[in-house]
C-alpha cells in the first residue's frame, strides 16, 4: 500500500479501531480506497482469517445511532433492500465497519458487457427503484429521518443556484449580466416549483452506476445517507442519464417505460415528460457539483464527466420547447448549447 504523510492520522485511527475490535493490526492488510465527493475516507481491512471489511472513516467523532447513514440503513434493511451490513462502530474514532462488497460497481460491471447483459443489469436496478417506492410507505411511521426531508422548492432552487455559481461562474468563468442572472433565477423558480409539486416518494437521492455494487449475483445500494422524499422520476433519471455511463436513446426510453409501467403509470408520454424535467434539474445539479469539486476542493477528477452531462442538457432542452428560454440563456455562456 502506498501512503503519504497526510494518511498517518487516518491510519492511526484505523489501527486503534482494529485493536479495539480484537483484530491484530500486524496481520491485517489495510488498503486506502478511492474516495467519493464527500469528506469521508474508505479503508479496506483484510484480517489474516475471516472476511474483509470496509471502514467508513468520518472527519471527526460520530454518534453512530444518530448518523444519517445508520438511520437510513436501518430503514432499507427493514424494507428488505440489498445494503451492506453494519458490523461495528466506534463513535470516538468516527468509524463504521461495513461488509465488503468488493470493487465492482455497476459502472465496472457494464464494461465490455453485451447489450442483453447491460439491459438485464439496468432492469435489475429499475427493480430496486420500484421496490424502494412500493415498500417505503409501510415503514414511514418507524423511520423519521428520510421522511422528514424532501426535495422542496427551496432545496431544488438551492441546487440550481449552486450550478450558477460553481459551474457557470467559477468553473466556466462566465460573467452574468444582472438581466441574465435574474432570468436564470426565474427559470430556476419555475423548474423547482414544477418538480416540488409532484407527489413524493422515497428517493435514494444519488442512484447512479457508482453507487450500485455488483456482489453475490445482485446489485447492492451504497451511499444512501442523503435519502429523502422527492418525485418518482428522481432516482430513475439519476440512473439512465448518469454522468458516468452512456446509454443509447433507445435503451433509456425502454427503461423509462418499464419503470413507468411497474410504478403503475398508464400515460407513458406524460411520465417521459416528467422524467425530462427531473433529468434537467438533476444534470444541472451534477454540473454544479463537478464545478465545485474542481474549483473549491481542488479535485479535477470530475471534469471529465462534464461533456456527457452537458450533452444530456443539450438533448433535453433541444427536444422540448418548454425549455427553449432556459437553453437560450445558458447558451450565452455555454458553447455546447448553441
Amino acid at each position: 500500500m502506498t501512503t503519504t504523510a497526510t494518511d498517518a492520522p487516518l491510519l492511526a485511527r484505523v489501527d486503534a479501531f482494529l485493536r479495539d475490535e480484537g483484530f491484530n493490526p500486524s496481520t491485517t492488510v489495510v488498503t486506502i480506497l478511492t474516495g467519493d465527493a464527500s469528506d469521508r475516507r474508505y479503508v479496506r481491512v483484510q484480517p489474516a482469517s475471516g472476511p474483509s471489511l470496509v471502514l467508513m472513516v468520518h472527519v471527526e467523532a460520530i454518534d453512530a445511532q444518530r448518523l444519517p447513514f445508520v438511520q437510513v440503513h436501518t430503514l432499507l434493511t427493514a424494507m428488505g433492500l440489498p445494503v451492506p451490513a453494519v458490523r461495528a462502530a466506534s463513535g470516538p474514532l468516527g468509524i463504521l465497519a461495513l461488509d465488503d462488497l468488493g470493487d465492482t460497481t455497476l459502472q465496472h460491471a457494464l464494461d465490455g458487457a453485451d447489450g442483453a447483459t447491460r439491459l438485464a443489469l439496468y432492469r435489475q436496478a429499475v427493480d430496486v427503484i420500484v421496490a424502494l417506492q412500493h415498500r417505503a410507505p409501510q415503514h414511514a411511521a418507524h423511520a423519521t429521518l428520510p421522511f422528514s426531508l424532501a426535495f422542496d422548492v427551496d432545496k431544488l432552487t438551492w441546487e440550481l443556484a449552486f450550478f450558477t455559481r460553481h459551474f457557470l461562474e467559477e468553473f466556466r468563468g462566465a460573467t452574468l449580466s444582472p438581466s441574465v442572472r435574474g432570468a436564470l433565477d426565474d427559470e430556476w423558480r419555475q423548474l423547482a416549483s414544477a418538480l416540488a409539486a409532484e407527489p413524493r416518494v422515497l428517493c435514494h437521492r444519488d442512484f447512479h452506476s457508482r453507487n450500485l455494487m455488483w456482489h453475490g449475483g445482485r446489485l447492492h445500494l451504497i451511499d444512501f445517507q442523503d435519502a429523502r422524499l422527492g418525485p418518482d422520476t428522481y432516482d430513475l433519471v439519476s440512473l439512465v442519464r448518469d454522468s458516468y455511463v452512456s446509454l443509447t436513446a433507445e435503451e433509456r426510453a425502454s427503461l423509462i417505460d418499464d419503470a413507468a409501467r411497474a410504478l403503475g403509470h398508464a400515460d407513458l408520454a406524460y411520465f417521459r415528460s416528467r422524467a425530462d424535467t427531473m433529468a434537467l434539474q438533476r444534470n444541472l445539479k451534477a454540473l454544479g457539483t463537478f464545478g465545485y469539486q474542481a474549483t473549491s476542493r481542488g479535485n479535477p477528477a470530475y471534469a471529465q464527466y462534464v461533456p456527457r452531462t452537458l450533452e444530456y442538457i443539450r438533448e433535453t432542452t433541444a427536444a422540448d420547447p418548454r425549455f427553449g428560454r432556459l437553453r437560450a440563456l445558458l447558451a450565452e455562456s455555454l458553447d455546447e448549447l448553441r
